[in-house]
């Protein structure tokens, strides 16, 4: 059976691009005669706001998009990520890590990414007397050995419907946070346990997670849990030729509602690849 999802973060109102993801996975899971379901990812607890679970909500009954079963918090599963730290723990693939942000950027052996610095390992080499001694007094997080860990499971791939088979590169991310100081899981731990544990079968997000993907798919490899196949479809621009997103202030889908805009007719245009005015597809 299909099993697809849409997950948005409760830390800002939906806008258009995340309608186009939820419209293709929910058209995926009912051609298929599938499931669509709905998951909050709220693990950030200082940015999380019940009122923007409800305007998540809102939003897509707005639109006419409805899923199936009871919604997902990940806020309800803490216990769950922690097991999973716990066993990646016991496997010796974790480390304490102790730096901050300007650390990190001020550090010369810093070396780039696709998604900006890659952590240099400053706290992957320390003593076990000093990791023990500053657990205690000092904030961190923790980070995944990823050459560790690619040791373990040797060469591993995943799929894409757009681009094929592609082989895990972890040298482009480095090693990633799993727990973070703020936050008892990171995003990449947790949607990768919660979609195995929702028996989701395919994934489609915009290809500014592509990279995230290399993560996910070392986590299935670690944890023994299901690959299933993606689809990173291209991002939407606005007017500024910019991509839609909260930081960059996308106007929310409230704006097209108080315009009185049509929510079928927007739910037939998305479906066949039209965006109001203003609105463009980037290249793939």
């Amino acid at each position: 059976m299909t099993i697809t999802r849409f997950a948005p973060s409760p830390t800002g109102r939906l806008h258009l691009g995340h309608f186009w993801s939820a419209v293709q996975a929910h058209d995926l899971a009912r051609a298929n005669h599938g499931r669509f379901l709905l998951r909050i990812e709220d693990i950030d607890g200082t940015r999380s706001r019940p009122e923007h679970v409800q305007a998540i909500i809102d939003d897509l009954r707005w639109l006419g998009i409805g899923w199936d079963d009871d919604i997902w918090f990940q806020s309800t599963r803490i216990p769950v990520y922690r097991a999973a730290l716990d066993r990646l723990g016991a496997m010796g693939l974790l480390y304490p890590c102790f730096c901050t942000r300007a650390d990190i950027a001020a550090s010369a052996s810093a070396p780039h990414g696709p998604e900006g610095i890659i952590y240099p390992g400053t706290c992957r080499a320390l003593a076990s007397a000093e990791r023990a001694r500053r657990l205690d007094l000092e904030p961190h997080c923790w980070r995944l050995d990823s050459a560790a860990a690619m040791a373990q499971t040797g060469p591993i791939h995943w799929e894409d419907q757009q681009i094929g088979r592609v082989a895990v590169d972890m040298g482009q991310l480095g090693d990633v946070v799993l727990a973070r100081k703020d936050a008892p899981a990171s995003y990449h731990l947790a949607v990768t346990i919660d979609d195995a544990a929702q028996g989701v079968t395919d994934i489609i997000r915009g290809v500014d997670l592509l990279h995230a993907t290399h993560v996910h798919r070392l986590l299935q490899a670690l944890l023994d849990l299901p690959t299933p196949f993606y689809r990173h479809h291209p991002l939407l621009l606005g007017a500024d030729g910019e991509r839609l997103a909260k930081r960059n202030g996308a106007p929310s889908i409230d704006v097209w509602r108080e315009a009185g805009v049509d929510p079928a007719q927007l739910l037939a245009e998305l479906r066949q690849g039209r965006f109001p005015i203003g609105i463009t597809v980037a290249c793939a």
